[in-house]
């Protein structure tokens, strides 16, 4: 959830796509659907026919989902022309029926679109574009072959990206173990990277040009821009791929080419290191030196490290609760959720703080809203730095809302919420809370927050269980009688259902 929660803020993932287009071709869009529709019952026998294929996993009410629809079905008009033709097709995941499907591709959003190979055997994520030639590109290269043969200094050119992760094998010939391999690892990741293959090294703009190969040698836009492996297991290559294009320090800005390595920066297994410091700062050089010589020294430590453009991370600040007057400021956040800041740091000062925490020095910090001094709402106004004494200590059956000040059902369930409050009042034991889980920490490892809102109850002996059902007034008061600690106080009668 945290990943997620920390690129979607960091990044607008989505592009917008614009729909003005979409009344037009409406029309003949009606006469001939090109999106092919999948369910439960037809999903494997459709997909097992098909070497390569998209799927689309939406749901109705989402409204990226609505903006993809004319692109989508654009797009998958263009490619059923294509040579051979190429499938596009879609899945109602919000179907009760289609839920196991939506489960068994690990679906946490919509929409999420699946690169389907060789029957479903192969599965991969869509890293491509959202708008109709977006996708048609994209889609074409995917469907092509893993690794494109370079012949000339033109296709070099115009194959290698300066701003792009771009891999190149070079061989004396396009046979054997070592190009099998390397075409192996080619399929492997391309997803996420564009491959190519010469034989002849003097095409390539970086790098020693007298090399016969067997080489790979990696391209990329930061650090030493390129590097050399020799190395030949399927394995042991794509993990040096994978090592190789993540950044000494990932830069986070306005510039869209750096959000692929941003992306891979939190999608990494290590404690995360950002700094956030204004660009146009006078010490902005002397910043960027000293933390870049931190990140050396703790390269291979379990460690990485960003550093971000205040301007451009108002949804860091948000997500870590934190404020532009205490920049330029480090914040490390570590797998188990715990977080740690140094504000107003200075330059000198980095490498002996980074230290302070890796010899476990440093306190936790928490991002929690004020204690209110007035709590007197039916419903009660949980915060970070109550919630144990509030929720676990009380001694009550306490339900409560996990909610977002923006989320359009937590508006919907709050009346609700506040009936069910009223019906509880004059019992002791039971108390109805919430608290502002963009606001605040949650104690991580308990509870599992997917969603907005998300409802849980902790009865007065601890047990602690998630509420997963209707959310009436009548089916949230039924919950909280069958699974409360019985006490003297009576519950609810039903008349005041």
């Amino acid at each position: 959830m945290a990943i997620r929660v920390w690129i979607s803020l960091f990044l607008c993932v989505f592009a917008l796509l614009g729909s003005e287009s979409y009344a037009s071709e409406n029309e003949d869009a009606q006469s001939k659907e090109f999106v092919v529709t999948l369910d439960h019952s037809n999903f494997s026998d459709f997909v097992g026919r098909h070497k390569f294929i998209v799927v689309e996993f939406y749901a109705p009410w989402c409204g990226h989902c609505k903006k993809l629809v004319p692109e989508y079905e654009k797009a998958a008009q263009i490619l059923s022309q294509n040579d051979p033709p190429v499938v596009l097709a879609k899945v109602d995941a919000n179907e009760e029926q289609n839920k196991v499907l939506a489960s068994e591709f690990d679906i946490k959003g919509f929409p999420t679109l699946k690169i389907l190979r060789y029957g479903g055997s192969v599965v991969q994520d869509y890293k491509g574009p959202r708008e109709a030639d977006g996708i048609v590109s994209y889609v074409k290269k995917q469907s092509g072959p893993a690794s494109a043969e370079i012949k000339s200094s033109k296709d070099a050119e115009d194959f290698i990206d300066v701003n792009k992760i771009i891999i190149v094998g070079v061989f004396p010939e396009f046979s054997g173990e070592k190009f099998e391999n390397f075409t192996a690892v080619a399929e492997r990741l391309r997803a996420d990277y564009d491959f190519g293959h010469t034989s002849d090294a003097k095409l390539l703009p970086r790098g020693d040009s007298s090399v016969s190969g067997p080489v790979v040698r990696l391209f990329k836009p930061f650090d030493e821009l390129f590097v050399d492996f020799q190395e030949f297991d399927v394995d042991a290559l794509a993990k040096l791929v994978e090592e190789a294009t993540i950044p000494t320090v990932t830069v986070y800005n306005k510039d869209p080419n750096n959000h692929p390595f941003v992306v891979k920066f939190f999608n990494s297994p290590n404690a995360k290191a950002m700094l956030f410091v204004n660009f146009n700062n006078d010490l902005f050089d002397s910043f960027k030196s000293k933390y870049h010589e931190v990140a050396e020294q703790y390269k291979g430590n379990d460690i990485s490290f960003l550093i971000g453009d205040v301007e451009a991370s108002q949804g860091a600040f948000q997500y870590f609760g934190l404020k532009e007057d205490q920049t330029p400021l480090i914040i490390i956040q570590t797998n188990d959720g715990e977080k740690y800041l140094k504000i107003n740091v200075e330059p000198d000062h980095i490498a002996s703080w980074v230290k302070e925490f890796k010899d476990g020095k440093v306190k936790p910090f928490k991002k929690s809203e004020p204690i209110p001094e007035v709590n007197s709402e039916p419903v009660k106004v949980v915060v970070a730095d109550n919630f144990q004494d509030m929720v676990f200590n009380s001694g009550k059956n306490v339900l409560i809302e996990f909610y977002a000040p923006w989320c359009g059902h937590c508006k919907q369930l709050a009346p609700i919420l506040d009936e069910v409050a009223v019906s509880f009042e004059s019992d002791a034991d039971v108390m109805i809370a919430k608290i502002d889980a963009t606001a605040n920490d949650i104690p991580q490892g308990t509870f599992e927050v997917q969603g907005y809102p998300t409802l849980y109850f902790k009865s007065a002996s601890g047990k602690l269980m998630q509420h997963q059902g209707g959310r009436t007034k009548e089916d949230i008061i039924d919950f909280i009688q069958k699974n409360r600690d019985k006490a003297a106080e009576q519950a609810p009668g039903k008349d005041e259902l």
